[in-house]
């Protein structure tokens, strides 16, 4: 297979998904899609409302197009999905999104395509959950007809010094073929490498355990400091004082923001209590 005349559809132009259209339009024909008409109109214009791409990048981007229109997709052989994965107000998995775009490239899948998932989900979400419904729409068989994979975004939102190309990427496929594949096609344009997991299942819990691990240590810092606050002790003294022996890990309290840290930890609890 030539990697590079592979054609590459986005399938979600937040600020995960429009990075990672520009840098693999540097390699291959991407095409970037969202449902959400004026998002791509602006993005046509050279307007970013995330603010994670510049003017610059969106107009030199020379092998990428926008659209909502899906029919113009059809065409692609290897599908990214960088589509939100929210809880509810009762802090349940909302895979809605990830299920709607799982159906619209099931009604689009030909024989040795690549689907793969970026969004943040529970182990076993990409094959319990998008490979049945990529399987029903297609009448295609993963391994046979066609391939799955996973690979964990980890966008940085707002950071202009980690971008897309220079933060390390896990990779995983459905099997030894298209785990090579998937990685082979990040690696062009990831700059410090990758890492390619053992299975889908890996792939996706190494994204929730960094996210979950960051979640619980804040939260950790932020109880200590309550409690010095009462007692009228520094925080910062605490801890330089405790950062004295050499396996202490030197954390500091902060704020639980951006979309992933405060959601994703539910996505673990949803999959340990099933």
């Amino acid at each position: 297979m030539n990697i590079d005349e592979l054609k590459i559809a986005i399938i979600g132009l937040g600020y995960v998904g429009l990075p990672l259209s520009i840098e693999l339009s540097k390699k291959n024909e991407t095409i970037g899609f969202d449902i959400d008409s004026k998002r791509v109109n602006d993005l046509i214009k050279g307007v970013d409302y995330t603010n994670e791409c510049s003017v610059d990048e969106l107009q030199s981007a020379g092998r990428l197009r926008f659209s909502s229109d899906f029919s113009e997709v059809a065409s692609c052989d290897v599908y990214i999905v960088t589509v939100p994965t929210p809880i509810d107000e009762f802090n349940v998995p909302d895979l809605t999104p990830l299920k709607k775009a799982s159906e619209m490239i099931g009604s689009v899948l030909n024989e040795n395509n690549f689907v793969i998932y970026e969004s943040t989900v529970y182990p076993g979400a990409t094959e319990e959950i998008c490979k049945p419904i990529l399987e029903q729409v297609s009448n295609l068989k993963m391994n046979e007809n066609f391939y799955l994979g996973y690979s964990p975004e980890r966008i940085n939102p707002g950071d202009k010094d980690r971008r897309v190309s220079n933060i390390k990427k896990v990779t995983s496929g459905s099997n030894i073929y298209s785990s090579e594949i998937i990685d082979q096609i990040y690696s062009r344009i990831i700059t410090v490498g990758t890492h390619k997991a053992s299975s889908i299942k890996v792939a996706e819990a190494s994204k929730i355990i960094e996210n979950t691990q960051r979640d619980v240590n804040i939260a950790l810092m932020n109880e200590f400091k309550m409690i010095f606050d009462k007692l009228e002790i520094d925080t910062k003294e605490v801890i330089e004082a405790a950062a004295t022996k050499w396996n202490f890990i030197k954390l500091v309290p902060g704020l639980v923001g951006g979309h992933c840290i405060s959601v994703d930890p539910y996505y673990l609890v949803h999959k340990a209590q099933e």
